[in-house]
């Protein structure tokens, strides 16, 4: 299990301070490229945070992303920020948290105009299901002292791209809610964090409030006036979610050993193939005249043990490139990530035990298209965390 705090990324200093005002017993914490993240606890909690800017842009805010979770190792990584919104139904001061990311960006001009080839990144399961149910108690929001509006969780798609958008009748704007007009907001940088997670095996939640309607009326006064609203009630919700993900994580930590590797990556489970090593899928409730063998109980492989796991799992790969569920490119990917951790696992150091985690992480994120890879990688995950 993640034993880090929760990152949560800025675009905007506005936002960064919004975030930073609930938190207490601040930290500098400096990168050894330079980097700078202040880590604190939210106040009355236990919650570790862990707090960094990126600048404006996906580019860098995929940087500074994937920095932040070769640092700290986070249970999840929060982008957290003002929007517009691309729809009058979304409410100024309400907060969209992403069901999916779409970096709209894509395309190919054709002669007869732009075709959409977009990039997409849903939301972790378990994040969603979170946030759903917080949406439901509905006590996140912060009294707002001449306002009764309070602020309304939406959950549905945002649309990522690389420049500011600030019309609704200019060629780009029609063609981008033509091509995605299920997209409730619009910004710069969740595509950038949304990749570095998706490459590093780290749970990322994307939670914009909405200071503008994208239609020409940025750097307005009444943009001026929303804007440190949206930023704050995106900032309440975040550092609610953050609250409830760490303490969910303290209750996984505090289960027997056994029942922690059983809960590890719940939704990836598959059936040992004792004759193949590899894993297959079975949905029934039984099996019976068959010579496949289920374990009641997946264990954890020990020190020695995992070294054999992950010398294993490079035939599990190889079987999953030759029948074509695993590309060419993935493949060298995470033969390159599964050698580095092999020679992480062998050096039985802290240090060495929190690059094995991250690194098999980053593994489980190039092979997330396949389920029994995924499965197989958990338990030498859990045992990749008590090296040290």
């Amino acid at each position: 299990m993640p034993k880090g705090p929760v990152v949560i990324l800025t675009a905007l200093n506005l936002e960064y301070q919004a975030v930073r005002r609930r938190l207490t017993d601040l930290e500098l914490h400096r990168h050894e490229r330079g980097t700078r993240f202040e880590v604190g606890t939210v106040r009355g909690t236990s919650c570790r945070v862990a707090l960094g800017l990126t600048n404006k842009g996906n580019h860098a805010a995929a940087v500074i992303a994937e920095r932040a979770i070769q640092e700290f190792s986070p249970v999840a990584v929060l982008f957290v920020g003002v929007a517009g919104a691309l729809w009058d139904a979304t409410r100024l001061g309400d907060v969209v948290m992403a069901s999916h990311v779409y970096a709209y960006h894509g395309g190919t001009s054709e002669d007869d105009g732009l075709k959409a080839r977009p990039r997409v990144w849903e939301a972790p399961h378990g994040i969603s299901q979170l946030a759903s149910h917080l949406a439901r108690l509905d006590d996140w929001a912060d009294p707002t002292p001449g306002h009764e509006d309070r602020p309304h969780l939406r959950f549905g798609a945002i649309a990522a791209g690389e420049i500011v958008q600030n019309s609704r009748i200019s060629a780009e704007a029609k063609w981008i809610r033509q091509h995605y007009n299920d997209a409730l907001a619009i910004e710069m940088e969740a595509a950038g964090v949304a990749q570095a997670g998706h490459l590093s095996g780290a749970p990322v939640a994307i939670v914009r409030g909405i200071s503008d309607r994208a239609d020409g009326t940025k750097n307005s006064s009444e943009d001026r006036n929303w804007q440190p609203r949206a930023a704050a009630n995106a900032a309440a919700f975040a550092i609610r979610l953050a609250v409830e993900l760490v303490g969910e994580q303290e209750e996984a930590a505090a289960m027997p050993r056994d029942d922690r590797v059983r809960s590890a990556d719940r939704f990836d489970r598959g059936v040992s193939n004792t004759v193949h090593n590899s894993t297959v899928g079975i949905m029934a409730g039984s099996v019976t005249g068959s010579s496949v063998h289920m374990n009641g109980v997946s264990k954890a492989p020990g020190p020695t043990d995992l070294i054999t796991e992950l010398n294993g799992f490079r035939d599990q790969l190889g079987w999953h490139r030759t029948e074509g569920a695993l590309d060419e490119d993935s493949y060298r990917e995470a033969l390159t990530d599964l050698d580095s951790a092999l020679r992480s696992a062998r050096e039985r150091t802290p240090e060495s035990s929190k690059r094995t985690v991250m690194t098999l992480k980053r593994l489980r994120g190039l092979v997330a298209d396949c389920p029994a890879l995924v499965a197989a990688l958990a338990p030498m995950v859990a045992s990749a965390g008590d090296l040290g």
